[in-house]
């Protein structure tokens, strides 16, 4: 889905982004777990283009808004070079390594990884940002991504095997040939 057709939805009322307010017996809200995160929260692409319908029904859309989301689809950096320097935070959520949604391509729904925060409220916003700073823990990954620390150490060990997988199917060159000779 492109930023123009995201950046449709009405940002004050986000009616159909609002966690529920669901209170359990201990008083803490559904969606928060120990440390008061709030769990990520996906919308169906049909669900999406359900309320775009209704927006557009009843004259929610602008014109003058829809203008404005060409020009910035323009603006819109497209490589890491565009936008590196760029002002922060970044306001291009759509962009595959904005942190704070992702978009699932073969079913089109989109996660959003903070569904109570806004986007102007997160400290990064960028994952390329993240990578240029070097290596951080698992505990500093799982705060910028809204994830437990577990989950972190899952992806990274699932990411591990696949590029194993990867080295492993790729032909060898005489030069690593040489190199496995000296090494062993």
């Amino acid at each position: 889905m492109s930023e123009a057709k995201r950046s449709a939805e009405p940002a004050p009322e986000r009616q159909g982004f609002e966690p529920e307010a669901e209170e359990t017996a201990a008083g803490q809200d559904a969606g928060e777990g120990q440390r008061g995160r709030r769990r990520s929260k996906t919308m169906s692409r049909k669900e999406i283009a359900r309320e775009l319908r209704r927006q557009r029904a009843f004259g929610l859309v602008d014109p003058e808004l829809d203008e404005v989301m060409k020009e910035m689809e323009a603006r819109r950096p497209r490589s890491r070079a565009e936008c590196a320097n760029g002002p922060r935070p970044c306001m291009f959520i759509s962009c595959k390594h904005h942190l704070y949604l992702d978009v699932n391509p073969s079913t089109g729904s989109i996660k959003l990884n903070f569904p109570d925060r806004e986007v102007w409220e997160l400290g990064e916003t960028c994952a390329l940002d993240v990578a240029d700073r070097g290596g951080i823990t698992l505990e500093e990954v799982g705060s910028i991504m809204n994830l437990t620390r577990e989950r972190i150490r899952q992806v990274e060990t699932r990411g591990l095997l696949k590029l194993r997988a990867i080295a492993e199917d790729e032909p060898r060159t005489a030069a690593d040939l040489a190199a496995e000779d000296e090494a062993g």
